[in-house]
């Protein structure tokens, strides 16, 4: 390697190559693992997006990590650094929120040279995130089945808390799938995941939303299997 590398690039000799290497794989393999779960939990309502964000934030974080090692005023950089990045995105689910921390947490790990405490911690968390999944199709005594809701609203609405209000006295655990702007820009579309009981809950449901101002057309659609 030419000097001017070796000179600018030392810190590289920390950690050998190969041990770096071994770690990275791992923690994309465990991180695909938060990633199953995550799907598997939440089933046909999981964000694909979010999929990928759990896998590349557990990658990252083991870079972080194995960059830090045990080098104090390094890790303080990185916080200073990374104390800059702002998120913008709303977490519809809390469950979510413990996934992101369990990507993390798998991430340092691994970053940090352990793999058979993340690994062994994956087992327990895809036990919990399932036992307590509250799939209210499997735990309710009345059979519930999945549907769609469509809602279209003015694009100046502004009783948003009203109608997640109603979205959800009229089912369980509602969960946006979309935002989109129709009709040239004159209309914005809000697509929703519900649980319904039958077609009297639908009738319910549609007669509540559409008396609010703003509301312009109200939706429901089976999701056939």
């Amino acid at each position: 390697m030419p000097e001017f590398l070796t000179t600018a690039f030392g810190s590289d000799a920390d950690i050998a190559f190969v041990d770096a290497a071994t770690r990275l794989c791992m923690a994309l393999l465990l991180g695909s693992a938060v990633a199953f779960v995550y799907r598997w939990t939440r089933g046909r309502a999981s964000d694909q997006r979010f999929i990928a964000t759990l896998v590349l934030l557990t990658v990252l974080l083991t870079v972080t990590t194995i960059v830090i090692g045990n080098n104090v005023a390094r890790a303080f950089s990185i916080v200073g650094a990374l104390s800059i990045v702002r998120f913008r995105t709303i977490v519809e689910d809390t469950r979510d929120t413990a996934f992101v921390i369990c990507a993390v947490a798998v991430g340092l790990a691994i970053g940090a040279g352990y793999l058979m405490v993340p690994a062994l911690a994956l087992v327990f968390v895809a036990a919990a995130a399932k036992l307590f999944s509250g799939d209210a199709r499997r735990t309710s005594g009345t059979l519930r089945n999945a549907f769609t809701l469509h809602i279209r609203l003015a694009p100046l609405f502004t009783q948003r808390e009203a109608l997640q209000r109603e979205i959800a006295a009229g089912t369980s655990q509602p969960t946006l799938i979309g935002i989109e702007s129709v009709r040239s820009g004159s209309a914005v579309e809000r697509s929703y995941e519900i649980d319904l009981a039958g077609e009297s809950e639908a009738d319910m449901l549609i007669e509540r939303i559409s008396t609010l101002e703003g509301v312009l057309s109200v939706e429901v659609k089976r999701i056939l299997k």
